[in-house]
């Protein structure tokens, strides 16, 4: 099993979901996040004054898959969440070594 966290502008959020939703994924957990990459933030004109913006509004997206759908999972979020400009974000993916549904017990895939 992998984790998959995925750090996106904002904006993308619904057209990654459905993206998620037509590959059959059913949990979802959404962040509301602020931080910066390599782009450092951005400068903004407000009533005449420059000011930096440093943290900038993101969307941090977790979902725990099976090994197969990995691949198919990272290509529909970077596909959705791709605009061609600065800041459109990052997939990290990391190994689950478990899972447990709290309320049946269920453990490791079928948990998910």
């Amino acid at each position: 099993m992998k984790k998959i966290e995925a750090i996106i502008k904002p904006f993308k959020l619904d057209e990654v979901k459905e993206a998620l939703q037509e590959l059959g994924v059913q949990g979802l957990t959404v962040i509301e996040a602020k931080g910066f990459g390599r782009q450092k933030g951005q400068t903004e004109l407000y009533r005449g004054a420059e000011y930096v913006v440093d943290f900038l509004p993101k969307i941090k997206i977790e979902v725990v898959v099976g090994d197969d759908q990995l691949q198919g999972v990272l290509d529909a979020i970077a596909g959705a969440a791709r605009t061609g400009r600065i800041g459109d974000g990052k997939i990290f993916v990391s190994e689950v070594l478990e899972v447990m549904r709290i309320r049946t017990g269920e453990t490791g895939s079928i948990a998910i």
